[in-house]
């Protein structure tokens, strides 16, 4: 459904970009095969209409004009469509060059090396390497999960999300009904921020955890998104990245090093045991996890509790 619409959109923009007069309705009809398996009048004018809103979200400037018949007709000028010559400093250039290295998998992958031949076809010359003076840079964004992809287009197109949930503390996965607005990268894992419809709050959810098939829903978002800064930092607190207090762990010796970097003070037990102090924040939990029998916590109570409970679900697989 979601490539019949977008080919019904570029069928359209391509006939309102081509044309050097205005086209009427009828015109457009008769020029678009999905216009014309419109069932009737009504619904083929609800069509066009949603056809033509969009185009205009996009930023595709289509003017209404007026013959001397009062038919009305629509064009899309090219002199007001044209982008203004690309221009790239060798900063700009390196940036861009590191960024399309990023992405490695899923679709993404092509759509950089596209957008790069793009640019070096619109003025990026072809003997500067954007790389040269970032040699050392290889900069990775790994992405395996099979909920990337189908998230990543609803996150675009503003569409609700239904997909089966597994909590770190559960044995089975639960029905979760999403609007999704952002997809961030932390410690390696991907995130999903989003307003969960069942629990009437904002959530973000660890792809990993999802089970099965991403469904997009029909309709529109409930609730408004936040903007990109307020999403990174809901993501940041819920992976664990801010913390107002601290835990007291205990961690065997030569083990746990990204525990030992973030520790505010480490002592010596004996018997091949560390006593650390770290930072406690929302997801600590899930992370002493990582460590299984290398880590045992001893306070704070409640966080003591939480790794029970998810190891316990571990167990229970």
């Amino acid at each position: 459904m979601a490539i019949a619409k977008a080919e019904r959109l570029m069928n359209l923009a391509l006939c309102l970009l081509g044309t050097r007069r205005p086209l009427s309705k009828r015109e457009l009809r008769e020029s678009i095969e999905a216009y014309l398996e419109a069932g009737s009048d009504d619904s083929f004018n609800r069509m066009f209409e949603r056809d033509k809103d969009d185009l205009r979200e996009l930023g595709l400037v289509i003017e209404t004009v007026e013959n001397l018949d009062g038919e009305v007709g629509y064009l899309a000028r090219r002199d007001s469509n044209r982008l203004p010559p690309v221009t790239l400093d060798a900063e700009e250039a390196a940036a861009l060059g590191l960024a399309a290295k990023v992405w490695q998998q899923a679709r993404l992958a092509g759509a950089a090396s596209g957008a790069l031949q793009k640019l070096r076809a619109a003025g990026l010359l072809e003997d500067m390497d954007p790389y040269e003076t970032h040699g050392a840079l290889e900069p990775r964004i790994p992405v395996h999960e099979a909920a990337f992809e189908p998230l990543m287009l609803a996150c675009r197109d503003r569409r609700p999300v239904a997909f089966d949930y597994r909590k770190a503390t559960a044995a089975h996965p639960e029905p979760r009904h999403v609007e999704p607005w952002a997809l961030e990268c932390w410690r390696g894992h991907w995130y999903l921020a989003g307003w969960d419809r069942d629990r009437g709050a904002e959530r973000v959810f660890r792809l990993s955890r999802i089970t099965g098939r991403v469904r997009t829903r029909s309709g529109r978002f409930t609730v408004e998104v936040p903007d990109v800064v307020t999403v990174r930092e809901t993501v940041a607190s819920w992976a664990g990245e801010t913390a107002d207090r601290s835990a007291l762990i205990r961690l065997r010796t030569d083990a746990g090093y990204p525990l030992r970097a973030k520790a505010t003070s480490v002592r010596e037990l004996g018997d091949g045991w560390d006593e650390l102090e770290i930072p406690y924040g929302h997801g600590l939990d899930a992370w002493l996890v990582e460590f299984g029998p290398d880590v045992v916590v001893l306070e704070p109570a409640e966080l003591r509790a939480d790794v029970v409970d998810r190891l316990r679900a571990v167990a229970k697989g």
